[in-house]
């Protein structure tokens, strides 16, 4: 019989650090409300909840290796939105935050997800954060629960 580990959406004994990006901020509040409603829905108090605001998204894995440095927190879930424009800045800014967000949770005890939207119009970002594909901020959130609770397990 193998042993079988999973995580579970139960936040109860979880603090959770959000880290955004400012850069699209009108639709970056809809991912962090998605994030912070699927915390507290999953059982989370909101007073655990800390949001740590970037400039952008290049300065989130900065920002989110600090914050899962800290220790204070289980969960760092890590949410902004780039937007493709005219110049390949959104293939460096794009990369550099994923490869940073990646690095962090690879080094890091608590568990990072990636919710940092990137696409090519403005309105599929508006459609990922709520309005018709569902809310990634939410996405990011479930996934870090799961993760967390199932890395407590294991230690």
């Amino acid at each position: 019989m193998i042993n079988t580990h999973q995580g579970k959406w139960d936040a109860s004994a979880l603090k959770l650090a959000i880290v955004a990006g400012k850069f699209n901020e009108s639709i970056v509040e809809k991912l962090v409300s998605g994030s912070s409603d699927t915390f507290i829905k999953c059982g989370g108090l909101e007073q655990n909840i800390d949001l740590f605001w970037a400039p952008g998204a290049f300065e989130i894995p900065q920002i989110a290796q600090t914050v899962a440095g800290s220790n204070r927190f289980d969960l760092v879930v890590c949410l902004g939105v780039i937007i493709r424009g005219g110049t390949p800045h959104f293939e460096y800014i794009s990369s550099a935050c994923t490869q940073g967000v990646a690095k962090v949770a690879l080094e890091s005890s608590a568990a990072v997800s990636f919710g940092v939207l990137t696409c090519d119009t403005t309105e599929q970002a508006m459609e990922r954060a709520g309005v018709k594909a569902g809310n990634k901020g939410q996405e990011a959130t479930l996934a870090a629960i799961e993760t967390a609770t199932l890395l407590r397990g294991v230690s």
